[in-house]
């Protein structure tokens, strides 16, 4: 499976996305993806396996991903970033839709002070026709590594890493069946 991922390699990655090397300290190497992705789960900064996923997946793919890591945290947000998760899980479910558009807009422009707030702007910067337009706003990759590290910031210290693995996992998962689709659709 991992031949048919969008980069075969963490070098593939870096060289197709410059943004991961400002936002990661490891440096890339010819390893397939997944295994240079369970690497740094096993590293010293484990946390960086949450970027390369972030990375790694297509934009919306990534989007859907950082939904569903917040939401097995959903005791340990509030309201407000449990409403963000559900337009954000709308916004996944039907993208162009134009009923979708006006409230990831909205919530795409609130500043990213919360786990689903960065997964909104994530959402708001798919695309084209990005509900937000700005240049200086991080790319969706980032926002969707700053959603998903923010929540795991709130889980407990002695089920971090447990929960992190869990999350890079569902992420490896999600790339490889993304892969077997983008393959089958092209074909």
């Amino acid at each position: 499976m991992a031949n048919e991922l969008r980069f075969k390699t963490a070098r593939d990655l870096f060289m197709a996305c410059p943004a991961v090397s400002r936002d990661m300290v490891a440096l890339p190497t010819e390893q397939p993806s997944i295994e240079f992705c369970r690497a740094l789960l096993a590293g010293r900064v484990p946390e960086e396996a949450i970027t390369f996923c972030a990375y790694l997946l297509p934009e919306r793919a990534a989007v859907w991903w950082a939904h569903e890591c917040l939401t097995h945290l959903t005791v340990l947000l509030d309201s407000r970033d449990q409403e963000l998760l559900a337009v954000v899980r709308d916004w996944v479910s039907e993208p162009e839709s134009p009923h979708h558009r006006p409230d990831v807009s909205k919530a795409a422009a609130m500043p990213p002070t919360t786990p689903a707030a960065w997964i909104a702007l994530a959402a708001g910067r798919h695309g084209n026709g990005s509900a937000v337009e700005a240049p200086a706003l991080p790319p969706a990759a980032r926002a969707v590594s700053a959603g998903v590290l923010a929540g795991l910031a709130r889980v407990a210290l002695e089920d971090r890493f447990s929960v992190l693995s869990a999350f890079v996992e569902m992420g490896i998962q999600l790339a490889e069946t993304e892969a077997l689709r983008q393959s089958v659709d092209a074909n």
